[in-house]
């Protein structure tokens, strides 16, 4: 009986060695791959979240900045219309007294 204990003992003991032994290699994968990815991200010269965010907002403010000047834009184009449109009316006028 005393025997089968033992072995049982030795058996649980090389099996936990064993699991250790297995955690660390995962461990080590782990690092080996996250070393690997780094590398690879660094070489794809990728932009920061951050930097990115902040050209998001630089763009988002020259949209709204152009689309208030195309607004700005139309509106002076129809008041010089309009302004075009009173002096051709004026000239006119004037014209016609002229012939009269």
């Amino acid at each position: 009986m005393q025997t089968q204990n033992r072995i049982l003992d030795d058996l649980a003991k090389v099996a936990s060695s064993a699991m250790g032994a297995a955690a660390g290699m995962r461990g080590e994968v782990e690092a080996r791959i996250r070393e690997q990815f780094e590398r690879i991200i660094t070489q794809m010269d990728i932009v920061p979240r951050e930097e990115f965010d902040a050209m998001k907002a630089v763009a988002v403010k020259a949209r709204e900045e152009g689309e208030d000047l195309a607004q700005k834009v139309t509106s002076l184009e129809a008041r010089l219309a309009h302004l075009e449109g009173g002096v051709k009316t004026a000239t006119k006028k004037v014209s016609s007294k002229k012939t009269d």
